[in-house]
């Protein structure tokens, strides 16, 4: 038997106006529908209608993961310094991590993620080849010092996580268990009622090769992801990579010199020689762990310094400043071209072997025309570092991609034998010897999927969240009058005793108008309102999401309500 949570004692205070700070539509909803409360910036209280959401969500995923074979474990949030130190994470995060000290002066910090310690728990454990494969996984607080916390628990410094890890002694192992995650991750979000892509992605600090991100498309997003119309591929704007082929150089004429004054700009350059900024070449300077390095990019397209950080990952990015220019003659502001430069180039792969370009010349109030890649300037590297736009060719079939806003609710990386290598994770193999551990990593943001839900399944009058993980299967509301509230709780009694978790508006003193708001704000999938037509055990049963209604006996509801869930 369920038991019945009575509005008059439950502690969740709405409120009528969205908070002054709210931008997204979740961190309106939850906190007026008295889900969380702000404690500070990025850190939030769960009420009891929002830990309920929050446990709903980890059930899920619970039986999901226990279904493949993972067994759960609890891991501190409050790690030593040395395990990641050794993986080179301890510098990596940079700010992002939670540093502290105890009282004896050791160095500790709050868990972002834990690869460094699940390797040691199985380097201890697991010493045959015999003991593998094995997945475990944790549900459990994870801490981030983001510069900008905010979007409610969209973006927090506190966060609930599950990230589970699989260890095998083959690469056809760590591809078996990934394949198991990828598609447990579906059933998950397919039962949390998620509306989601599976795109592909980098993996960044977390290390490793093939990986793939959850992305619940969303206008509140923080991620931007691109779609092919036909199908044909899905990826993290991060992880889209552009190819071209060589083309004929020996078309083009002579480097040629261009008096051009006062143009420093692409802008300011293309008018005063009445090109398409197409037809120059872009060159941004930035450093890469303090060393001056340029990046060309087509003039009409512009650097993505989150993609070009990702892929030169762990080294550090940032834009130069003027006194980067200050003894370096050869590079003049405004003026950088590729041709004659005495450091690191980096390309977009639109600037191609053989294609020609108008470029700075190197000199103050002067470009060059006809630089051609290959003849006049060599390139060090290539990387797809341009930000994608809305009409760029599909890798895989060439139609025009869709750009899109969405929230990632999952990471799955297979991360090969990284912290292996750092830790000698090794297990005694089939032929005597030792053989090396291949890992996966697999992520799912729980808090984050409760906002992610709001923001995909609300409307104009509030929450509206899917029955799997509302905090409740039916709301019940007593219209106000002794009779109502009698029969309002003794349906809920019913249907409580069948099984169904109910909450029930039985608080006196508060209007039917304020009692049917609060129900259309808090969400619960089912409402079933005890009004006029009480005094002949007639009910109103109203669905949250379509709006229908239907007036029922108490004993057609009950066997409604009973035989839906």
């Amino acid at each position: 038997m369920s038991q019945v949570q009575r509005m008059s004692r439950l502690m969740a205070k709405t409120l009528r106006d969205d908070p002054a700070d709210a931008e997204t539509l979740s961190h309106k909803l939850l906190v007026r529908a008295g889900y969380v409360r702000r404690t500070s910036a990025g850190l939030w209280s769960w009420l009891p209608l929002g830990k309920k959401v929050l446990d709903n969500i980890a059930r899920v995923v619970r039986e999901e993961m226990d279904t493949i074979g993972a067994q759960e474990v609890l891991l501190p949030a409050l790690l030593p310094k040395e395990p990641y130190e050794a993986s080179g994470r301890w510098d990596e995060y940079g700010d992002l991590l939670f540093r502290l000290k105890d009282r004896k002066g050791g160095d500790y910090l709050l868990g972002p993620t834990h690869e460094e310690i699940f390797t040691l728990v199985v380097k201890d454990q697991c010493t045959s080849y015999k003991d593998l494969p094995v997945m475990l996984y944790q549900i459990q607080t994870k801490y981030r010092d983001e510069a900008r916390p905010r979007s409610g628990v969209l973006r927090g410094r506190e966060f609930q996580m599950k990230d589970s890890y699989s260890f095998d002694t083959t690469d056809e192992g760590l591809a078996e268990s990934y394949a198991l995650h990828r598609a447990a991750y579906q059933k998950i979000f397919a039962r949390l009622g998620l509306d989601y892509r599976i795109v592909s992605a980098v993996s960044g600090a977390m290390g490793g090769s093939a990986s793939e991100e959850f992305l619940a498309p969303a206008a509140a997003g923080e991620d931007t992801f691109v779609d092919c119309p036909n199908g044909d591929y899905a990826a993290n704007t991060e992880a889209v990579t552009f190819t071209t082929a060589p083309v004929d150089g020996s078309v083009h004429g002579a480097l040629e010199e261009l008096d051009t004054p006062e143009t420093p700009t692409i802008e300011t350059l293309a008018t005063f020689l009445d090109v398409p900024a197409s037809a120059t070449l872009k060159n941004l300077l930035v450093k890469v762990d303090g060393e001056i390095t340029a990046v060309g990019v087509p003039g009409n397209r512009e650097v993505d310094l989150g993609k070009l950080g990702e892929h030169l990952a762990p080294a550090v990015v940032e834009l130069v400043t003027a006194e980067d220019f200050e003894g370096r003659p050869e590079l003049v502001r405004g003026y950088v071209g590729p041709q004659g430069l005495k450091i690191r180039y980096i390309a977009d792969p639109r600037v191609a072997p053989g294609t020609a370009w108008i470029t700075g010349a190197n000199k103050a109030d002067t470009h060059a025309r006809n630089v051609v890649c290959g003849r006049d300037f060599e390139v060090d590297d290539y990387l797809d570092v341009v930000v994608v736009e809305e009409g760029d060719p599909c890798p895989v079939c060439g139609a025009g991609l869709k750009l899109g806003r969405a929230i990632e609710i999952g990471h799955i990386f297979q991360l090969g034998r990284k912290y292996a290598d750092t830790f000698q994770l090794d297990v005694l193999g089939q032929q005597g010897k030792p053989v090396r551990v291949t890992m996966g990593s697999y992520g799912i943001g729980v808090s984050r999927a409760v906002a992610a839900l709001a923001e995909q399944t609300a409307d104009e009058q509030g929450l509206c969240w899917p029955r799997e993980i509302a905090p409740a299967d039916v709301h019940v509301v007593a219209a106000g009058k002794a009779l109502q509230t009698e029969l309002a709780v003794d349906v809920a009694d019913q249907l409580a005793a069948a099984g169904l978790r109910v909450l029930v508006d039985e608080r006196a003193g508060v209007s039917p108008g304020v009692k049917f708001t609060d129900a259309e704000l808090i969400g619960v999938p089912q409402i079933l309102v005890a009004g006029r037509r009480a005094g002949d055990g007639v009910v109103e049963l109203k669905d949250r999401r379509s709006g229908e209604r239907e007036e029922l006996t108490v004993a057609e509801a009950v066997a409604r309500l009973t035989a839906a869930v």
